[in-house]
């Protein structure tokens, strides 16, 4: 099993960020944890972060070829982020959107999702071990698929 592990913008500068909002863990300790975990699934995991929404869109393109699924959080992407959406779509794999912070207990604008009508899942509010729960989640989704 290959994931893509792909994070939208500014969410480079975790650890650096509102940690009431989006904790104090940094993108790399999060892309360790999940390394680990892959590890221990027998999977395979591709990391990919872009501040600019072309970028992710070309990384999708690239890479959808030998993968079996999608991790992402598109950061403020999630809102508008139409480009990248329907390179989701074009994709075809089960995509796992992931927030660190609740968007739905946020403001208004940061509750409407691009990505939730697409994916298999949401997961919000859990910190960055709603990574771990995605990568969870998409194995056992793509074990049930097989």
């Amino acid at each position: 099993m290959k994931v893509l592990i792909i994070n939208g913008p500014n969410l480079n500068n975790l650890g650096r960020r509102d940690a009431s909002h989006y904790g104090v863990t940094t993108l790399a300790q999060i892309e360790e944890a999940l390394g680990e975990r892959a590890s221990e699934l027998g999977a395979e995991v591709d990391f990919f972060q872009s501040n600019h929404e072309g970028e992710i869109v070309d990384f999708i393109q690239r890479s959808t070829d030998g993968a079996d699924g999608i991790v992402i959080n598109a950061g403020a992407l999630t809102h508008y982020g139409l480009s990248m959406r329907d390179a989701l779509t074009d994709s075809r794999l089960p995509i796992v959107e992931v927030h660190l912070s609740n968007i739905h207990a946020r403001d208004e604008f940061r509750r409407h999702s691009v990505i939730a009508d697409i994916a298999v899942g949401q997961i919000a509010g859990m910190g960055w071990r709603g990574y771990i729960y995605a990568l969870d989640f998409l194995s056992a989704h793509l074990g049930e698929q097989a």
